[in-house]
């Protein structure tokens, strides 16, 4: 009799719900997608579906254990650092295999002027220097870096996929939107709103980089938050079809293991 492989997918982003299509029609997998619940209509993969958190390493170790998890995919956006961590943590604990699933982050070309910086707090230091009308596209979580009384001279276009809530900068428009963006669209924002400057984190894909031509075109600096690193120890796979042959991998594995 064929053991089917339960697979948990930590998703949230393109990457995770494209994973979970690929291994849906997969008679050998069973595939559970795990959502935060941060966002409020999100695209929903096939496949089970669990919303909300775990409380922590522990009860995701837990959840694991109870429902005979098999592989582990942390496949939420690479700045869920504290998830990621989680997630390592309780594969250890769990002695289950994980794997990260990370697009890769995008690369400063010719004309770009970029500032690398490590937190959302430096970027907002940076700011006064760099220009007074801010496109800030790093969604609606951590605005409150952004609503100090030194920036009250500065402009916001905040755009995220839902309403952001305080604390929030003083001056501010927001722009409701879910990418992907088109490169003209952008470029329409960054000449209606007269935007000098473009904050982002180093979120990567295909999906939001035209906001990266449309400011290099227009001369504007960009602000760009580095990622936090994967956590140590753990595999790193750059595209859903590299994550599906590591699943395949570990199907192929046991089966050989038990074939004797």
């Amino acid at each position: 009799m064929m053991h089917v492989k339960h697979v948990l997918v930590l998703g949230g982003t393109t990457e995770g719900r494209l994973l979970a299509e690929r291994l849906a029609g997969d008679p050998r997998v069973r595939v559970t997608t795990s959502l935060a619940g941060r966002v409020a209509a999100p695209r929903l993969p096939p496949g089970d579906v669990r919303v909300g958190g775990f409380g922590g390493s522990d009860g995701l170790a837990s959840w694991v254990r109870e429902h005979r998890v098999d592989l582990l995919v942390d496949a939420t956006h690479p700045f869920a650092a504290t998830m990621s961590r989680n997630a390592a943590e309780a594969a250890a604990r769990a002695r289950v295999p994980l794997l990260a699933l990370r697009r890769p982050g995008w690369v400063a070309q010719d004309g770009d002027r970029w500032h690398s910086v490590a937190s959302l707090a430096e970027a907002a230091e940076l700011l006064p220097a760099l220009g007074e009308r801010v496109f800030l596209t790093t969604g609606r979580m951590g605005l409150a870096a952004f609503a100090g009384a030194g920036l009250d001279a500065l402009w916001f276009l905040v755009r995220s996929v839902d309403a952001p809530e305080p604390p929030c900068p003083r001056r501010m428009d927001v722009l409701l939107d879910r990418g992907p963006f088109s490169l003209e669209g952008e470029r329409e924002i960054l000449r209606r709103h007269r935007i000098d400057v473009l904050v982002t984190k180093d979120s990567g894909g295909d999906a939001t980089a035209p906001k990266l031509t449309a400011a290099r075109e227009a001369g504007i600096p960009v602000v760009v938050v580095r990622r936090p690193p994967v956590p140590e120890g753990v595999p790193v796979a750059a595209t859903p079809d590299e994550a599906v042959e590591w699943v395949v991998r570990r199907l192929y594995a046991e089966g050989s293991a038990g074939s004797g």
